[in-house]
């Protein structure tokens, strides 16, 4: 009887990716999936580490785990994979005593190995060993996601911002073949995926390896001529990065998104020099201006940090300036959390309260409901087109999409839609979503169905 394994995802659409394609390694080696910790030979946890909310949450999950009993009554083996095992190492089996293997971001295809000899022998395996080859075995990965295929073009990061622990889980940068992008594209559209998310830690940073002439725009240019393609996304750009070329290709290709996360994590000039963001408040704001006059109507999303060390009531206040200025259409915001080897923890004080954190995160999260509910209104009355990607969180009688600028809408449809491009009067407005009716599909579903 074949082994058969789970795996529990935390974290970035990076490590959703990851997951998918230890999902294909475990399989390739002869394991079947299972749906539940008491059916699985084997756990592995893929793990995010970029806040502390993020670890606690993994650190509570093998506690969890530590009580279940998998087939025959034995024990499953638990790993560890992803930026925690990648930070701790060996020391996460003194943290968490219930784990059984530790593999590494850039081991991730020695996870079969690992598992079989922890299986075989009870005894405790690791690998974080850095092998740099960021290629990946061409029809190996497990897309779960039956319109979205994520596709990775960047591995790590050589920025160091003061308070982000990536380059040191993550690696340093390699960038991924041109050829080999376009190979894993063609096979998702052949697989009946229609929207492609490409990833890296600063995806626009982008210079492909095996074409010195292939920036990342015209790596957009090459994806978005690939048949069946009908949407191009990305994540996560850095702003030094926004060039005038990157612009030019989200005005002029068609299937590329009018949407650009561009994270800024502070308004404060003085933040931003101690966080190493390499950006002031100012070039920030000219960047948007730049980025609204080249692409008509985009929609812009970000990130933002809160209680940063040496943070003052001034500097947030430059932070809510910034975000009324700018009129995101979306934030992810957080409060500062210290991460090791940081450069912020090496050399700052975590010197904001953790109650004025608190208070901050409302206060900015609250201003931008605001923002958000307003910019949606605006929406109700006309007519938007979105690629029905999901059934609703709300409703299972209804569908979701979302619009070319990333806003998500929700209308009563039937899953025989999903992968259509729809046409949705919009009804009603909130500060997260938008809910209309369809007028029109297009196009055929995707292959795969939910």
């Amino acid at each position: 009887m074949a082994r058969r394994y789970l795996i529990e995802t935390f974290g970035c659409q990076m490590n959703f990716h990851d997951s998918e394609r230890m999902a294909g390694l475990l399989e390739a080696a002869g394991y079947e999936p299972a749906t539940d910790p008491s059916d699985a030979d084997v756990v592995v946890l893929n793990t995010c580490t970029v806040r502390e909310k993020a670890e606690d949450k993994v650190l509570s999950r093998i506690g969890e785990l530590r009580g279940e009993a998998g087939p025959g009554g034995q024990a499953p083996v638990i790993a560890v994979a992803g930026c925690l095992a990648q930070q701790d190492g060996a020391s996460l089996f003194k943290r968490a005593r219930a784990v059984d293997v530790v593999v590494g971001t850039r081991a991730e295809r020695r996870l079969p190995a690992l598992v079989d000899e922890a299986l075989r022998t009870r005894a405790r395996q690791i690998d974080i060993n850095p092998y740099d080859d960021v290629s990946f075995p061409l029809g190996l990965t497990r897309r779960t996601d039956p319109v979205k295929a994520y596709v990775t073009i960047i591995e790590g990061c050589n920025d160091y911002c003061a308070f982000c622990v990536v380059p040191h889980t993550r690696g340093h940068e390699r960038m991924r073949r041109k050829s080999e992008i376009l190979a894993e594209v063609e096979e998702a559209a052949a697989g009946g995926r229609t929207e492609v998310h490409l990833l890296g830690q600063i995806v626009n940073h982008y210079q492909a390896p095996d074409d010195p002439g292939c920036d990342f725009a015209a790596l957009l240019a090459a994806v978005d001529a690939v048949p069946g393609i009908r949407r191009i996304r990305f994540a996560s750009p850095h702003p030094r990065h926004v060039t005038p070329r990157l612009v030019e290709a989200m005005r002029d290709l068609p299937r590329v998104c009018k949407h650009l996360h561009l994270p800024v994590q502070s308004g404060s000039t003085r933040i931003l020099a101690a966080m190493r963001r390499r950006h002031t408040r100012d070039d920030y704001l000219e960047l948007v201006a730049a980025v609204r006059a080249g692409v008509p109507g985009i929609q812009l999303s970000t990130d933002m940090i809160v209680g940063f060390p040496g943070e003052t009531e001034s500097d947030f206040a430059d932070t809510l300036s910034l975000v009324e200025a700018v009129g995101f259409h979306s934030m992810f915001s957080f409060k500062y959390s210290e991460r090791p080897d940081t450069l912020a923890a090496k050399r700052l004080a975590d010197d904001v309260a953790d109650g004025e954190k608190d208070r901050r995160l409302a206060a900015l999260q609250e201003l931008q409901k605001g923002i958000q509910g307003r910019l949606n209104a605006l929406a109700v009355g006309t007519a938007v087109e979105v690629l029905v990607d999901s059934v609703s969180r709300r409703r299972d009688t209804e569908l979701a999409g979302r619009t070319t600028g990333n806003t998500v809408v929700n209308f009563p449809g039937e899953a025989g839609q999903l992968g259509s491009l729809a046409t949705i009067g919009i009804e009603r407005a909130g500060p997260h979503s938008l809910w209309g009716r369809v007028r029109s599909l297009t196009g055929q579903p995707a292959g795969p169905t939910l």
